[in-house]
């Protein structure tokens, strides 16, 4: 099989992008409606995540559109900037949720939504870290682990979302979440600290 050119992988990488723009803008609404139907924090927390995703996603598809090591080195931080947010995000949501006992209600459509996304950012997490491999691009790497934290987070929700509806245990989603603060700290002081290819 002949190998890829730049270009076609360069192509690859900004659909890649331009799917996770268009699956998290849906998302955002679909998680707004859904957040407010349940009174779930965690729907909501799981928006907030989206929008990060959706300004790191713009980020990478501003990078692909130029090659200057300053725009990488830009690129980079501002990637590390939305790993240390949603970091921050999630200790702070989890801590909350358990301190007040917020019991949120059912939420099918959340549950259905949590699980089409986790397929789908693994999904596209895979598909950028191949090509930002073959493209040697540092930012579509990072990116690609912003997308994987994504597809955990959404799992991780969907495992909660799970055992509320059908064992009641309120305080699994905002537990399963603390165990994404780790990786996300982990990712966001790796990409401060990746320099510009």
């Amino acid at each position: 099989m002949k190998p890829e050119g730049p270009g076609t992988l360069l192509r690859r990488g900004l659909a890649l992008e331009y799917a996770t723009l268009a699956w998290n803008v849906v998302g955002v609404a679909v998680l707004t409606w859904s957040a407010l139907a349940a009174r779930s924090v965690a729907l909501a927390g799981f928006g907030l995540d989206s929008l990060i995703e959706i300004a790191a996603s713009a980020v990478v598809v501003w990078e692909l559109t130029g090659k200057h090591r300053r725009r990488q080195r830009r690129a980079l931080r501002l990637i590390g900037t939305a790993f240390a947010l949603l970091a921050a995000y999630l200790l702070a949501q989890g801590t909350v949720v358990l301190v007040v006992g917020h019991r949120a209600g059912h939420s099918p459509v959340g549950i259905v939504w949590t699980a089409l996304t986790s397929v789908c950012m693994f999904s596209l997490a895979w598909g950028k870290a191949r090509t930002g491999e073959a493209l040697a691009n540092p930012v579509l790497r990072a990116e690609g682990r912003v997308t994987l934290v994504d597809g955990l987070l959404a799992a991780s929700v969907l495992v909660g979302l799970v055992l509320n509806a059908t064992f009641g245990w309120w305080w699994a989603d905002p537990a399963a979440g603390f165990v994404l603060v780790y990786y996300a700290g982990k990712e966001c002081l790796s990409s401060l600290s990746q320099r510009a290819a």
